[in-house]
């Protein structure tokens, strides 16, 4: 049998249940875009940039279920999408990062985009591959499609040769794609009794869930029942865990974490902390006090003893271990404790969104009071996409998220501009579900464009504006140690002009008095398949208990040289400014 190598990659990528790809036609693609453009399951979308594509192709994968690719030209869109790619494979989400390839059966040398992108994204992907034949295509597309999926997931890139993908070569017979169910790891029982018998004999134990454990959330129900334990989880992790739960506290546990959970972690003794690496925004600048009863589940065995010493480690796929560890262990292990936790996180949870509710946002947006209205108005199942930057904590502390993989962010890499094309990304995937971006004003103006392709695809989803005109997760950094704000002053903007210029509906939010009403405006406009830039005119004056938690941290760690220096920099540039005004 002889094909092309753009039919044998549309054979695979069909075989895989990809429903969608990202990305920019070029001389090295287009035989690959035009056998996509006969298929009657995959859908080619075009952006106006690659890293958008890569931030849309992670938006497929954390929320939907195929797996998010992209197929991009070598060198300058496998640069371009570096971000994206770099955000999934700190994240652990996978992606097929498809990518054309100059000539293979050339004799000459600097061709068009001649760059070795192995070497560059090597740091990036779990595996590059490059086929040098035609029965190489379909065999590595499953291997990098099983590679991606399977343990810590994360991206995968596949390069095709342009003559592969134009000329028609031998294959043999097809294979065909059977998906491998995951399997518990064997040898579980001691290590599951050791945890069983950490957590009964625990007088106030504790869950810690990671995105890892974003799909074990009826398992980490059942524990946490069982023990009367209050659970936390990491800022991607926030949907692991129902925040209408009675015992869930809210993100991470430390002196940066909201009231619920500092208070219910603060006597902890035995910690069970699943699919978290206890990387630095989990634990607020490593600001968490970890008990020596720790038990670490995670799919990945490098994350063991990484930060913090475990006495229990057990590797394996997070909703497997659980079935068997909330099986193994006994009802009644709480020890008649639950209600007691329960009543204190209830009060805690309430004073806290009395305290928001109370703060004065004079002529600007209550953060506190517009989460309140944004969950009233919205189902169970939407999904929230926060990008990079002070609103994501907002997000974190004031947004409850009520079921698995509803809430998406960027986290590890942490990088700025996810969430308009992410955005994009979870509306393709869940077409009947409400979906509301919440982006910085900065964040945004890195990816607006790609609302270009939002009104294209006609996609309701709400792109809210949190529009302070500063990038106010450093600005506010910068004031107190220096008391100057440098680069992080935005230049002006006309939100509504972008929204006119991207096809998208617009609504300002000026004040309180206006949530409701523009909420429901933007909700409304979206559910007409067009895309609504919400743009609110939001107050950050009151900072969050994340930002205040990590400032304190850091300047205990620093040395006092160095605090010394800073605080009496501060000093003088506080009185110097008060003396000339």
């Amino acid at each position: 049998m002889k094909k092309t190598g753009g039919w044998l990659v549309r054979y695979a990528l069909e075989q895989l249940g990809v429903r969608h790809t990202f990305g920019i036609p070029g001389v090295h693609n287009t035989e690959i875009y035009d056998e996509l453009n006969k298929s009657e399951s995959i859908q080619p979308v075009l952006v106006t940039h690659e890293c958008c594509g890569a931030f849309m192709a992670d938006g497929i994968s954390r929320t939907g279920d195929s797996v998010g690719t992209l197929l991009i030209v070598p060198a300058a869109g496998a640069t371009h999408a570096a971000s994206g790619i770099g955000e999934a494979f700190l994240d652990g989400i996978p992606m097929l990062v498809l990518c054309g390839g100059i000539r293979n059966d050339s004799k000459f040398e600097y061709q068009l985009h001649d760059m070795d992108q192995h070497a560059m994204l090597q740091p990036i992907t779990k595996k590059t591959f490059k086929t040098e034949t035609h029965a190489d295509v379909v065999p590595t597309l499953f291997e990098a499609y099983r590679i991606a999926t399977t343990g810590e997931p994360g991206p995968v890139f596949v390069e095709v040769p342009v003559n592969i993908q134009l000329d028609a070569g031998d294959v043999g017979e097809l294979p065909t794609f059977i998906p491998e169910p995951a399997k518990a790891p064997d040898n579980l029982d001691e290590a599951i009794a050791q945890a069983v018998d950490l957590l009964k004999n625990a007088r106030h134990p504790g869950l810690f869930l990671g995105w890892g454990a974003v799909d074990a959330s009826d398992s980490a129900m059942t524990i946490a029942e069982k023990l009367g334990a209050p659970v936390s989880t990491t800022l991607q992790g926030l949907s692991a865990f129902p925040a209408n739960h009675s015992l869930h506290t809210g993100m991470s546990f430390g002196p940066h974490s909201v009231p619920a959970a500092t208070h219910a972690f603060e006597s902890c003794d035995c910690l069970l902390a699943v699919g978290t690496r206890f990387a630095e925004i989990a634990t607020g600048s490593f600001g968490v006090k970890v008990p020596e009863a720790l038990i670490h589940i995670d799919i990945n065995p490098k994350v063991f003893n990484a930060n913090y010493p475990a006495k229990v480690t057990i590797e394996g796929d997070a909703k497997l271990v659980l079935e068997k560890l909330a099986h193994a262990l006994p009802d009644g292990a709480s020890g008649g404790r639950a209600s007691a936790v329960r009543a204190q996180i209830a009060t805690d949870k309430k004073a806290y969104r009395t305290e928001w509710s109370k703060h004065d946002s004079k002529d600007r947006v209550n953060p506190g009071l517009f989460f309140e209205a944004l969950r009233e108005r919205l189902n169970d199942d939407a999904l929230i996409v926060a990008d990079d930057g002070n609103h994501t904590f907002l997000v974190a502390e004031l947004m409850p998220i009520h079921g698995p993989r509803r809430m998406i962010s960027p986290t590890d890499f942490n990088c700025m501009g996810y969430a308009v094309p992410a955005t994009i990304g979870a509306k393709l995937a869940n077409p009947d579900k409400q979906v509301v971006g919440i982006i910085g004003d900065g964040a945004f103006l890195m990816t607006c464009m790609e609302l270009i392709t939002a009104t294209e695809l006609g996609l309701g989803a709400v792109f809210t504006i949190f529009n302070d005109g500063e990038l106010s997760q450093i600005s506010q950094a910068q004031k107190v140690p220096y008391n100057r704000k440098t680069c992080t002053i935005l230049p002006q903007m006309r939100i509504r002009s972008i929204a006119e210029a991207s096809g998208a509906a617009y609504s300002r939010m000026e004040t309180n008095d206006d949530i409701e009403r523009t909420i429901d405006e933007a909700l409304g406009g979206a559910e007409k398949g067009r895309p609504v830039i919400l743009d609110v005119n939001i107050d950050y004056s009151k900072k969050t208990r994340f930002t205040k938690g990590i400032i304190g941290t850091n300047l205990v760690r620093m040395p006092l040289d160095t605090k010394a220096r800073m605080i009496g920099r501060s000093i003088f540039r506080h009185a110097t400014d008060w003396a000339l005004e």
